[in-house]
């Protein structure tokens, strides 16, 4: 056998380094982005809007005067979770899906 690498079709070691490296690059960049993302979902028609980042911070809710009556906060509680759950969902699905493309659909534990 030659010194340094493999016969035989054997992957050669110093390659499989060098593409596990870039694939840990790319995940890093693609992990930056998907935090810098904002996602956004409303409620109740768009009386309610909330948006998260890709870290799953809500950064921003919004609710329109016209919906809260103190009579009924129960409404307006469960508007408040629909449009927060809702937009943590679509921050998730990105993550999955931003991942998904470098993992080539492997599911590393701990990964997302």
């Amino acid at each position: 056998m030659a010194k340094g690498g493999f016969r035989g079709g054997q992957p050669n070691m110093n390659n499989m380094m060098k593409q596990m490296r870039k694939m840990q690059e790319e995940m890093e960049k693609t992990q930056a982005d998907i935090e810098e993302r904002e996602f956004e979902s409303t409620s109740g028609g768009g009386v309610v809007k909330a948006t998260v980042n890709g870290k799953r911070e809500v950064v921003s809710l919004k609710i329109d005067p016209d919906v809260i009556d103190p009579e009924d906060s129960e409404m307006l509680e469960d508007l408040v979770i629909a449009a927060v759950n809702d937009a943590m969902k679509k921050a998730d699905e990105y993550s999955s899906e931003s991942m998904g493309k470098l993992t080539g659909g492997l599911n590393i534990p701990g990964l997302m």
